[in-house]
């Protein structure tokens, strides 16, 4: 097995698992940002990674695709990074669909069935009907076995309440159990020659799987949008971050809009306007929240983007 009971860094990613580009010369058009980590691998979690293999478009492409009413004589102005904010900041999305990225990624099943809910992307996955399982299986790190949260219901409370034996005792468990499972089914299709259709289904979701996965850069944005917030789950959020650090270098001039105007942005309900509105007029805040009509979770959301507008003038 490629898994033991102690915490340690991922394990180097073997060369047959990634694709080696070949080196040709190109009319397209390239992003020097992109260009560089063009084929990098990103070990992700103890032994996933993800791969840029290719790429379409850059900041100036989305720009050009917005101004196509003017002409394909249209030229670079210096202006670009102003239509790319106006754009993103009106939620004018289909310039954005211009630029496409293709990625190859390793990720435990489990993290594949939550990316997969993004259906705006064409995605090839590798079958255990044609290809032999391998014998790697995710198991957290120390610091990320915790405890259920107590208010939600698919979250994780901070686990500082567990003691290192405690956790150790859960990847032993998890180790333990994979060795198990992969042994009953390396039994059933190699021993007793039960078809691999079949006998995949003893594996479990914690089983590395691997795919091709292409989007434009707008669904991308959206998928980055959801993936790095910090209440999604840790083993898709890190997969989130190696994306996100490709398209940075690829797009900057749309990645600071999207900053500003998707990732660290908010938005306001209608209620919540009133409730600010009278705030800013004098009401004081137990009135303002009643003559919105703010309860419940609504009222504790309201109340957390409060916080975090009062905490950015401090």
């Amino acid at each position: 097995m490629s898994n033991d009971t102690s915490a340690s860094a991922p394990e180097p990613v073997s060369n047959s698992e990634v694709v080696t580009l070949p080196v040709r010369e190109t009319r397209r058009t390239c992003s020097e940002g992109a260009e560089a980590l063009l084929g990098e691998v990103t070990p992700v979690l103890d032994q996933g990674f993800v791969q840029v293999i290719d790429y379409m478009g850059d900041d100036f492409d989305i720009v050009q695709a917005a101004r196509v009413s003017y002409g394909p004589s249209t030229k670079r102005v210096h202006n670009d990074r102003g239509l790319l904010r106006y754009l993103m900041r009106h939620r004018h999305t289909t310039p954005f669909e211009m630029c496409e990225v293709k990625f190859r990624c390793k990720m435990p099943i489990f993290v594949a069935r939550q990316w997969i809910r993004h259906r705006t992307a064409n995605v090839n996955e590798m079958s255990l009907r044609y290809s032999r399982a391998d014998d790697t299986f995710y198991v957290p790190a120390l610091e990320q076995v915790t405890l259920q949260s107590k208010s939600n219901r698919q979250g994780r409370e901070d686990g500082g309440a567990l003691s290192r034996d405690v956790r150790e005792r859960v990847r032993g468990m998890m180790t333990k159990r994979h060795e198990e499972l992969y042994a009953d089914y390396c039994e059933l299709a190699e021993e007793l020659g039960i078809a691999r259709e079949l006998a995949r289904s003893l594996l479990p979701v914690s089983l590395y799987t691997q795919w091709i996965w292409k989007i434009d850069l707008h669904n991308l944005m959206h998928f980055l949008a959801l993936r790095l917030d910090s209440h999604a789950q840790y083993e898709i959020r890190v997969y989130a971050e190696a994306m996100a650090r490709f398209t940075k270098a690829w797009v900057p001039l749309a990645w600071e809009a999207f900053t500003d105007y998707r990732l660290e942005s908010t938005s306001l309900s209608r209620l919540e306007l009133r409730a600010l509105g009278q705030l800013l007029g004098g009401v004081d805040e137990a009135a303002a929240i009643e003559r919105a009509g703010l309860k419940g979770r609504e009222l504790r959301e309201f109340r957390a983007k409060l916080a975090r507008i009062q905490g950015l003038g401090e």
